[in-house]
């Protein structure tokens, strides 16, 4: 990683996470949930801890769309993931999007991302 910290518009966002150990990845200032291609969450920072409430121990080998954030689960995310997988191309999408399980609706933007040979995907938010 760099000097700099990532921001949540860094180019090449994905390989800079992968780069980050757990203490960088607490220190940026956006949620971070890296998920393998099994949607089992392997990395999570503490933004995302704090805002939505749930700590790593409860979420790091969970599954991302069914057990941690269900309301994740639809076409505009996790379907998102399984066509990139499908077809073996890499995703960088940002989207508008509310939040809304465990907790009263929350606006944010969502910044989708898989490499094409990457071993972790990430689901970013960024809170208003």
């Amino acid at each position: 990683m760099t000097s700099t910290s990532p921001t949540f518009d860094s180019r090449s966002l994905a390989d800079l996470l992968d780069a980050c150990d757990q203490e960088q990845l607490d220190a940026l200032g956006f949620g971070v949930i890296g998920f393998d291609a099994d949607s089992v969450v392997q990395r999570y920072n503490a933004v995302e801890s704090q805002a939505a409430g749930l700590s790593p121990q409860r979420v790091i080998g969970e599954p991302l769309f069914t057990n941690v954030a269900p309301c994740l689960n639809n076409f505009l995310v996790a379907q998102r993931f399984e066509d990139a997988a499908d077809e073996g191309s890499e995703l960088d999408d940002t989207i508008d999007y509310v939040l809304t399980l465990r907790m009263r609706p929350i606006k944010v933007k969502l910044r989708l991302l898989a490499s094409a040979g990457g071993a972790t995907r990430y689901v970013l938010v960024q809170r208003r």
